[in-house]
């Protein structure tokens, strides 16, 4: 009996060892977690910025709805979809 005791015990600390060796070097150990921790807040910043985006593309897809369209933007929207002018209108061209 005191054979199978003491092999159970090495089993175990066995066991134990390998676990919390892959804890802490493994894949998906300690380390690993603190580069995803740096990579998530990146991520959320990403998501922040088009969430911004899309607030802002939101509000001017309202103003185009058929019940609140707003008359300048309409204008605004054509004119430079179409790049058109009336006869005199100053057109001013910037670089991109």
């Amino acid at each position: 009996m005191r054979r199978f005791d003491l092999a159970v015990t090495m089993v175990c600390c066995a066991l134990l060892g390998y676990f919390a060796w892959h804890a802490w070097k493994g894949p998906r150990g300690y380390p690993y977690q603190e580069r995803l921790l740096a990579s998530l807040a990146v991520e959320e910043a990403k998501f922040e910025s088009l969430q911004a985006e899309r607030i802002r593309l939101e509000h001017k897809v309202g103003l185009l709805r058929p019940e609140s369209i707003d008359p300048d933007m309409l204008e605004e929207l054509a004119r430079s979809s179409l790049q058109m002018a009336r006869p005199g209108d100053l057109v001013v061209y910037v670089a991109r």
